[in-house]
């Protein structure tokens, strides 16, 4: 009897850890609608500062994938955060990142930028990225 609830146990502690590091993949669509709920959202771009340069979406902040591990501390953890790169790929594996840190409630725009400029939302073309 002892096995068994000790092994129920763990198995609930494994399930509980890894929906706990979960992320949800959403697409440009669902992103601009989650961020006009007027709830705090944190919008991450984790694309270069080339790439951010010719064109980001409004009000995100800059933080190459690279540099992600190191620069955790800029990231509100008690905010949505919405991750994007150009096609969704590098953000996912940010996202896949934020989630195993602890934070709670992450999005990988899976179409990433290319997704939402197909869908005609507004893109901006200023040169100084955001701070954190």
């Amino acid at each position: 009897m002892r096995k068994i609830l000790l092994t129920a146990t763990l198995i609930t502690i494994l399930a509980t850890t890894a929906f706990a590091a979960a992320y949800k993949d959403i697409t440009s669509t669902q992103a601009r609608s989650l961020m006009g709920k007027g709830s705090s959202v944190f919008l991450l771009d984790v694309r270069t500062p080339e790439e951010y340069q010719k064109a980001h979406l409004e009000g995100a902040v800059l933080i190459p994938v690279s540099q992600l591990e190191n620069r955790l501390n800029e990231i509100p953890k008690k905010k949505r955060i919405l991750v994007y790169c150009a096609v969704g790929s590098r953000s996912g594996a940010a996202a896949r990142i934020l989630a195993g840190k602890g934070y709670s409630e992450v999005y990988n725009i899976a179409d990433g930028i290319m997704g939402w400029y197909r869908n005609g939302f507004p893109i901006s073309h200023d040169k100084t990225p955001s701070a954190g």
